[in-house]
């Protein structure tokens, strides 16, 4: 086990696109309805705040991860500045989130499928699409970048396209049943904040969520060919990124149709082509956003592989898990991960309403940890390897203070979950995986130690 290595099969254009893949998910396409309910117009704002947050918190990952080309996820860094305990628990924790994620995902695909096929049981498409990312992931990590590369290409085309074409609407004046489309519409149904403060505050935990796997980019580090050039470029597009695919996308939603006129529990781009009478435009963005949910999927199904793999490295799970294919895939734990994954299919058998918004608040816990400590890390990174860090190109701005900065937003994004009775329960469930995470840490330490002697 010791020799096998992952095969560095990613290009620059597949790192590029996956970054902005990352970036737009079911969070975007399928959660921007309920933010915008809760938070009217003002949901632009925390969209632009929430990604100057994300944007310190990938500075430092790259500084991290460029600090030492051997660092392959978190777990290396974590390791290496927190110990081996806080290692297991991250590692396992960020499978744990890219498990929540691909289940989220999965029902997003059933549900997307039922607006063409409304027969259609909604546990059916997310098992069909389970079963064809399996087979694509076991070939090569080549053809995984390929799949990635096209999806978020269809993603980026179309909501360019949604931009434009939205425009068009706007300066013509384009009649909906709330009226015309206009940019007025961001002040004239109760202003910029018509449900004050606490609609804008609570609508934070899906905005967050919407960013969650942007750090993906990261745990590709160590399937690039030349890291110290695409590792930079990608996390430094990340703003632009933002400004254009989210703020962009969103104002020019909210524009043609006002906040106020949105269903929460529905994507709102299918939406507003259905409200406006554009029924072939609304099919054609229910695929988009059906691709958007199986590319979270291809990369959860990924991420929870890699970090499954690594953690077999370090002894901290199975050894058979850390064993490749002939093709240098890890079969093994791409296999335990989907296993695990299957779950979703039986939750939309059994319980098919509410899945998705108890998962996403959990998972946006989970998220909340593995960000907090990637800071945490870095803190220590710069304290204890000063010299390291002078030699490093590409630094996170304003150290310490952008460190501090992210750790008050996570604490309270933490605070705001649980204002929310929807999401409050995550706050009493997510601890329960820490306790047992730390409880199965110290009897594998202690069955270690007996085997030893």
């Amino acid at each position: 086990m010791q020799g096998e290595t992952l095969t560095r099969g990613l290009k620059n254009r597949h790192v590029q696109l996956m970054a902005i893949g990352g970036a737009i998910g079911t969070g975007l396409f399928l959660g921007a309805g309920k933010s915008i309910h809760l938070a009217g117009p003002s949901i632009l704002i925390a969209y632009i705040i929430t990604g100057i947050v994300l944007f310190l918190i990938m500075r430092a990952l790259g500084e991290l991860l460029l600090s030492n080309l051997e660092y392959h996820s978190f777990v290396d860094f974590v390791r290496d500045y927190m110990g081996n305990m806080a290692a297991f628990i991250t590692g396992w924790t960020y499978w744990f989130c890219w498990i929540s994620i691909a289940m989220a995902d999965l029902t997003a695909v059933g549900l997307y499928t039922q607006y063409w096929f409304p027969q259609v049981p909604q546990w059916m498409p997310g098992l069909i699409a389970l079963v064809i990312l399996l087979l694509m992931n076991l070939a090569t990590v080549k053809l995984f970048g390929e799949m990635e590369f096209w999806f978020a290409l269809i993603k980026v085309l179309a909501i360019l396209a949604l931009i434009l074409v939205g425009l068009f609407m706007i300066i013509k004046g384009f009649s909906t049943t709330k009226g015309p489309s206009s940019f007025t519409n961001l002040w004239t149904h109760g202003g910029m904040f018509p449900n004050g403060w606490h609609g804008f505050l609570l609508s934070f935990q899906m905005v967050v969520f919407a960013f969650v796997g942007i750090e993906l980019v990261g745990l590709t580090a160590g399937e690039t060919k030349d890291p110290q050039k695409v590792i930079p470029k990608a996390i430094n597009n990340i703003p632009i990124r933002i400004l254009i695919f989210y703020v962009g996308a969103l104002l020019i939603i909210i524009s043609i149709y006002p906040w106020n006129g949105i269903v929460p529990s529905e994507s709102p781009f299918v939406q507003v082509f259905t409200a406006v009478g554009i029924t072939a435009a609304a099919g054609i963005v229910n695929f988009v956003v059906l691709t958007s949910a199986a590319s979270a999927c291809n990369s959860a199904i990924f991420s929870t592989s890699r970090m499954v793999f690594s953690m077999a490295k370090d002894r901290n799970a199975p050894e058979s898990l850390g064993r490749l294919n002939g093709r240098r895939v890890p079969s093994n734990a791409l296999l335990f991960s989907v296993v695990v994954i299957l779950i979703a299919i039986i939750l939309n058998m059994v319980m098919p309403e509410g899945v998705f918004t108890l998962i996403t608040s959990v998972s946006t816990v989970c998220f909340i940890f593995v960000w907090g400590i990637t800071i945490i890390s870095h803190l220590k990174y710069r304290r204890t390897r000063p010299e390291l860090a002078r030699r490093n190109t590409f630094k996170l701005p304003l150290y310490p203070l952008s460190n501090y900065v992210v750790l008050a937003f996570l604490a309270f994004v933490l605070v705001i979950l649980a204002l929310a009775e929807d999401t409050r329960v995550a706050l009493f469930v997510t601890p329960v995986w820490f306790v047992l995470l730390v409880g199965v840490y110290f009897f594998l330490n202690k069955s270690g130690h007996e085997r030893a002697k």
